[in-house]
């Protein structure tokens, strides 16, 4: 991103996550902002569970405002990324079983289609089900299901172009590389 010389949001699709970074930036911003989002999930959980403990509820809690705060940070107008790394940063703090299938299913959309957003669509869809049938607390639950619709909404544009099939692969872009 900025430390690699030019702002995320002034290129590309604008967006400040890891796929825009890559596609703006190269592969090596892409994965320091990838590890920094996955962080900026993680590490809030870890800090909660060391001072408050491991009650379900107030883990549940800080992972919804985290994961929030990613997408609607205040130090960016409410602007923000996708939320798909720092979820990944949430669940792997919060209960990283989940973790295998979700990854596995964005794995197979992925190579499958190449299509980056689709693979975040379909993990993010496959999150509730799985915290579910894994036998998650109940905050874990229903976090995964807000989370879930917030990545929905976030990517409410990738949907559109992927309905019209103008959705961005890897190795193929859009002529003003909007996307992901």
């Amino acid at each position: 991103g900025r430390a690699s010389g030019f702002d995320p949001r002034t290129v590309g699709s604008g967006n400040i996550g890891t796929t825009n970074v890559v596609r703006a930036g190269g592969k090596i911003p892409g994965a320091v902002t990838f590890i920094a989002d996955v962080l900026k999930g993680f590490i809030p959980i870890e800090l909660t569970r060391f001072i408050l403990g491991s009650a379900p509820s107030a883990l549940a809690t800080v992972g919804i405002a985290t994961f929030a705060g990613s997408i609607a940070s205040i130090f960016l107008k409410f602007r923000g990324g996708r939320g798909v790394a720092t979820s990944l940063g949430v669940w792997l703090a919060l209960a990283p079983k989940p973790i295998g299938i979700i990854a596995g299913v964005f794995g197979v959309v992925l190579a499958l289609t190449r299509i980056v957003s689709l693979a975040s669509l379909m993990g993010a869809l496959a999150l509730p089900p799985t915290v579910a049938a894994l036998d998650c607390p109940a905050p874990y639950i229903l976090a995964a299901i807000i989370m879930t619709a917030l990545v929905l909404l976030r990517h409410s544009e990738n949907i559109a172009r992927l309905i019209r099939g103008e959705e961005p692969s890897i190795g193929r872009a859009t002529a003003d590389r909007t996307g992901e």
